[in-house]
């Protein structure tokens, strides 16, 4: 209703059909409601009538459909009305589950408010905001036609007798009428919210915000993964390629070039380009490891525990490779616990063990050192927690004052593919 363009945009017209069929809505809810309640009434005498006030009790989910559905005239934003699926097929089930669930009770009394109070309002915010104008408006018309050029009634209340009063009247219709359009805007939006709060399944909105949060969670995971994959291709096949030629030039200009002080500028050059080569190999590795893409998980694991400082047995037993985002995880994982044993442990020994039980995929990381492990003190403990939460797994850490240290961590998932294959 903010927007300049609001008065020329169909919303006004869409306010006033809500409003307009809630009020012919809520009058046959309140006939229907009435009707059962009275013939239920009737028959209790014989005792045949009360097993019919079940009627009455559910007499609110019609009502709250197709109020679901009116909302949609005003308000993009579905209405979610899940109810319980029932435990077991038949009818029996079916009522319990209704008659024991909230959602059943919401919606009878929003039925009951809607059938004996909030229609009327409808019925009169629509009467006003459209006749007052309209009328008004239609001031010349009816001094033209019914009143044969001399009058004309405006409401019923005031009498018209010249034509300029009567166009005078008609333009203060049309600034009316476009108030009128706001009031039907904000009424119409009140009521929808009501309806929307007494409605609306909270279990159900919560449910879909959650399904919605782990979709986008997935979706931002593996847009992480490719841009990573991405970048250490790119790295691989131009940055590392440019400096391999390079050095090979450098290393042919250095045979080439006699005994001096340029000769002595190749050959630093020569050096320096290779350490630049051997950081850039260092840094794609730890992007992405090739040897994690083409071998999987536990020969990734080998391979980072072989170039770990400090001694490490593996015995890691995987008879498929889990998805790509758990695998690329898990192994920075392992690497980064790798690196606080090596820098913060202390330790002379660490062990990476584990495998894939109950459609889980469990690593652990155990070492010899002084422990005291503190997330807090800038080991990397949070970021292993948060890449693990990530994918919905578990990290456990167990480090005692004098050691041993313990990672351990979960991550839900199913192995697919070739069983893992040792590098």
């Amino acid at each position: 209703m903010s927007r300049p363009g609001f008065l020329l945009s169909a919303w006004p017209w869409r306010s006033a059909a809500y409003l307009l069929t809630g009020a012919v809505t809520g009058a046959i809810a309140l006939v229907g409601i009435v009707a059962v309640a009275v013939v239920c009434g009737a028959l209790a005498v014989v005792l045949v009538g009360l097993p019919l006030l079940v009627v009455v009790a559910l007499s609110g989910i019609p009502v709250a459909e197709v109020e679901r559905r009116r909302i949609r005239l005003i308000d993009r934003v579905p209405v979610s009305g899940r109810h319980q699926v029932p435990a077991a097929p038949g009818p029996r089930a079916w009522l319990t589950t209704r008659l024991r669930e909230q959602t059943t009770w919401r919606e009878l009394g929003y039925a009951l408010l809607f059938a004996g109070l909030l229609w009327p309002v409808d019925a009169l915010v629509v009467t006003v905001a459209l006749l007052v104008p309209l009328s008004m408006v239609a001031t010349p018309l009816l001094m033209a036609t019914v009143g044969d050029g001399d009058e004309a009634k405006v409401l019923k209340q005031w009498t018209v007798t010249t034509w300029p009063t009567a166009f005078g009247v008609a333009v203060l219709g049309l600034l009316l009428m476009g108030l009128c359009a706001y009031v039907l805007g904000v009424t119409a939006g009140a009521r929808a919210e009501l309806a929307r709060l007494l409605i609306a399944s909270r279990e159900g909105e919560l449910g879909a915000k959650v399904v919605e949060l782990a979709r986008s969670r997935v979706r931002l995971v593996d847009a992480f993964e490719a841009e990573r994959r991405r970048i250490e291709r790119d790295l691989h096949d131009g940055a590392q390629q440019r400096l391999v030629a390079l050095t090979m030039a450098l290393g042919l200009a250095r045979l080439d070039a006699p005994p001096g002080p340029l000769a002595e500028q190749l050959t630093k050059a020569h050096e320096e380009a290779g350490k630049a080569l051997a950081e850039l190999r260092e840094l794609i590795h730890g992007i992405h490891p090739k040897v994690l893409t083409d071998y999987g998980l536990r020969a990734a694991v080998s391979d980072a525990a072989d170039r770990c400082v400090v001694p490490v047995d593996v015995d890691l037993e995987l008879p498929g490779r889990p998805a790509r985002p758990v695998e690329s995880a898990a192994y920075y994982v392992v690497c980064e616990a790798l690196a606080n044993v090596a820098k913060h442990s202390g330790a002379d020994r660490a062990r990476v063990s584990g495998g894939h039980r109950d459609g889980r995929l469990f690593l652990e990381v155990r070492d010899d050192g002084r422990g005291g492990a503190d997330p807090s003190a800038g080991s990397g403990l949070t970021g292993l927690a948060d890449r693990v939460s990530v994918l919905d797994g578990r990290l456990a850490l167990t480090s005692p004052p004098g050691g041993p240290t313990l990672l351990r961590v979960e991550f839900p998932c199913e192995l697919t593919g070739a069983p893992d294959r040792s590098a």
